[in-house]
């Protein structure tokens, strides 16, 4: 079971690398030589990055360091190992990974095509890294922390909280002073209020395609579903349902009609992003449990929407 334990927890680490490398590739490619700006800690490092050369790396880094310190403290220690790689790992790649693309690679397939198909390209690049990195529990930290810290004490969504910020980031990209940029055909031309202007734009665009495309991989983060579960460990995959979750379980007696036994079945209610998670945690204890899920239309309570809103 450890071995399992083991493999399984290298297989998620290397699959989050996969969509943490495609997450730096967007910003690498498309977004950062196009002088665009997204949301997140990436955009604000990237907006530094414009005004004042300070490598994307170094702002990164730091500011996730910041946050991730003042998550501990609020959130608790088990905040998560994964957010911690994650961070760790994207700072390596955004000081590494540039070096192995070439110039001429990044003006064919993104300057030269223009600031709005790179958007476009770029959202949807980093949305699928996203996606692949949630789809393993992971996460890229930055903002993501600041939603989970302000909606344990205030009635605020996560994902509205994220969406709020990201809007105040990408617009914070006015502040800029005007500098030479690159147009479509290679030359140095003085930014105007019309190409910063612009620029915020296409930052929206990037963001909404970006959150289409991660909404896309997760099967809908919105959405909830109610998992049944079979087992006769189902004592186990209780606990570790509770302690690695974080999720209520019930327990319900029922009869098999079949072999007219008594059995217990687990119901829990999750969020869809949790959906692989849940699944992993249950194979590790019983690979012969049977389970059943399906989704419901509205969860309110701790841990889901509030009421009301």
């Amino acid at each position: 079971m450890n071995t399992k334990r083991i493999l399984n927890g290298i297989k998620a680490y290397f699959i989050i690398t996969l969509g943490l490398l495609c997450y730096v590739m967007g910003w690498c490619i498309f977004l950062i030589p196009n002088n665009l700006v997204g949301g997140g800690v990436s955009g604000i490092s990237s907006i530094i990055l414009y005004a004042f050369g300070v490598p994307i790396s170094i702002t990164y880094f730091s500011i996730n360091i910041v946050l991730l310190l003042i998550a501990l403290k609020v959130l608790g220690k088990g905040f998560g190992a994964k957010t911690v790689y994650a961070i760790i790992a994207s700072t390596l790649f955004f000081q590494f990974v540039p070096m192995f693309i070439p110039q001429d690679f990044i003006q064919e397939i993104a300057i030269s095509n223009g600031k709005l198909l790179s958007a476009i390209f770029g959202g949807v690049m980093s949305g699928v890294g996203i996606g692949i990195s949630f789809s393993q529990g992971g996460s890229t930290g930055g903002t993501d922390i600041v939603a989970l810290m302000v909606a344990k004490y205030h009635n605020i969504a996560p994902g509205r909280m994220i969406l709020y910020m990201d809007l105040v980031i990408i617009a914070s990209s006015l502040l800029i002073p005007a500098r030479e940029v690159m147009d479509a055909s290679g030359n140095l031309v003085r930014e105007s209020w019309g190409m910063r202007l612009a620029t915020v734009l296409y930052g929206y665009m990037l963001i909404a395609s970006c959150s289409q495309i991660v909404d896309m991989m997760v099967a809908g983060s919105r959405q909830s579903v109610q998992v049944f579960i079979f087992s006769k460990n189902y004592e186990r995959i209780a606990d570790t349902i509770t302690q690695e979750l974080g999720r209520g379980v019930t327990v319900l007696t029922g009869e098999g009609w079949y072999t007219r036994s008594e059995s217990k079945m687990l119901i829990v209610l999750i969020h869809k992003t949790e959906v692989s998670r849940i699944h992993q945690l249950i194979k590790e204890v019983d690979r012969d449990a049977f389970i059943s899920m399906a989704p419901v239309t509205g969860v309110w309570g701790k841990g889901f929407q509030q009421i009301g809103k």
